[in-house]
């Protein structure tokens, strides 16, 4: 690290503060050379995740659209936001802990299989959206999967 003063790259570390609220390191260090103090931060670098839609194109991950379209197909009742957030967080891993890019089709199945063994109506409600059921036979179809 250099010293902003001198550009000496001689410094100790005299405090070290970590913030996990943005995931950051604050250390305050003092210069060998010129003795000035001076503070850096250290951030994780944020990883980029790409997935594979329907059509082929690439998106990035964005763990906050799964969140959503989970909410609209949901009742809060039967569903709590922590079990919406640890099911989020599990298919965050995958995604990002998967040596082959991810497709739309297996997270949008990881939650269709999912919210079938938590609440039935509410996978209907996705799955209508999701597997884009053009009519009323399409829907029963489903249903009779399902019982």
């Amino acid at each position: 690290m250099r010293c902003p003063y001198c550009s000496s790259t001689a410094s100790k570390v005299v405090d070290k503060r970590d913030n996990s609220d943005d995931f950051s390191t604050r250390r305050r260090r003092q210069c060998l050379r010129c003795g000035r103090r001076f503070t850096t931060y250290e951030r994780i670098e944020k990883v980029e995740v790409v997935v594979i839609k329907k059509d082929g194109s690439f998106e990035n991950f964005d763990c906050e659209k799964l969140r959503k379209g989970i909410k609209k197909a949901i009742d809060m009742e039967k569903i709590s936001e922590r079990e919406i957030d640890e099911f989020c967080d599990t298919v965050t891993r995958k995604v990002m802990t998967s040596s082959n890019p991810v497709t739309t089709v297996e997270i949008g199945n990881m939650v269709l299989d999912w919210l079938k063994t938590l609440d039935p109506l509410a996978y209907m409600r996705f799955a209508s959206v999701y597997k884009d059921f053009k009519s009323v036979k399409d829907l029963k179809n489903e249903i009779d999967t399902l019982i």
